[in-house]
């Protein structure tokens, strides 16, 4: 029966620290794709015409093709396997990394998305000031907004996807899942003992509390059972507890993750999950 370990916990930066603005002006992928040299259009030819990473021109632009060339280029990427998943904003696929190790690349769309929802999680965020509605300042500050939340959740003992690099709109990380396939999201198994489970994800949704984040979209289908511990995933839309929206996202994953763990016949109410997150008794 699993035991859902839990990470040990690293001394976290007070919360408030994370305000930094967050870079989004063009980066090296930017520069290759406007010098389009025939090594760059070689690699980008490739990657098309490869069935196993299928892409096409209304979903990446060659900035985004310029992005997984540099991560081949400074070993981050050796060779691609299959996608994972697709979703209105991200394609997610398999590679191997440095050292013939498995990775997921999550490469998000620019040109063929609606980021509307991507607001409500972006404004009031100071480390987002000046960015307004510009599709590729948005994703690209969605990116990285990501890579440093899934540091900030490891450094805070939160088992998430290790993340490794970060380049435009393409996220390389920690892959989770066998031979056999990804892992499986929480609301895909049979859970043998709901009340430990439940107690880990409280117990992480505390740690992102005291680490400053709030998930923002906490729920059974991003949970993922990777062995015999939980991952949470898809961080995001995570915002800092400043955000002006958090108490309101905090209360919705109270929520979220309450009606799952009853459904699953433990007792447990959204207002004491939250009590429990924002340590009201102690």
């Amino acid at each position: 029966m699993p035991e859902y370990r839990l990470l040990d916990t690293d001394e976290a930066d007070a919360p408030g620290d994370e305000f930094e603005e967050i870079d989004v002006e063009d980066t090296e992928a930017d520069t290759i794709a406007r010098q389009r040299d025939r090594e760059f259009s070689e690699f980008r030819k490739r990657i098309k015409d490869t069935e196993q990473f299928k892409v096409e021109d209304s979903v990446f632009d060659d900035a985004t093709y310029a992005a997984l060339y540099k991560l081949v280029q400074d070993d981050y990427i050796v060779a691609f396997g299959g996608p994972i998943s697709t979703g209105k904003e991200a394609n997610v696929y398999t590679a191997l990394g440095d050292e013939d190790t498995e990775v997921a690349v999550k490469v998000y769309r620019i040109n063929a998305s609606d980021f509307t929802d991507m607001r409500g999680y972006l404004d009031g965020d100071p480390r987002f000031r000046g960015i307004g509605s510009d599709k590729k300042k948005v994703v690209l500050a969605w990116v990285r907004k990501e890579f440093a939340n899934l540091q900030r959740a490891r450094k805070a003992g939160v088992l998430v996807p290790e993340p490794i690099a970060v380049e435009r709109n393409v996220l390389v990380m920690e892959y989770l899942g066998t031979e056999e396939g990804r892992g499986k999201r929480l609301s895909e198994v049979d859970l043998e003992n709901p009340e430990t489970a439940y107690e880990v994800v409280r117990e992480y949704m505390r740690r992102l509390h005291e680490a400053g984040l709030v998930h923002g979209d906490l729920s059974e289908y991003n949970l993922i059972v990777h062995g015999d511990q939980i991952y949470v995933i898809d961080l995001g839309q995570a915002v800092t507890v400043h955000h002006p929206n958090a108490e309101e996202f905090l209360d919705r994953d109270c929520e979220n993750v309450a009606a799952f763990f009853g459904r699953q016949g433990h007792d447990v109410t959204a207002d004491e999950l939250k009590s429990y997150v924002v340590d009201e008794d102690g």
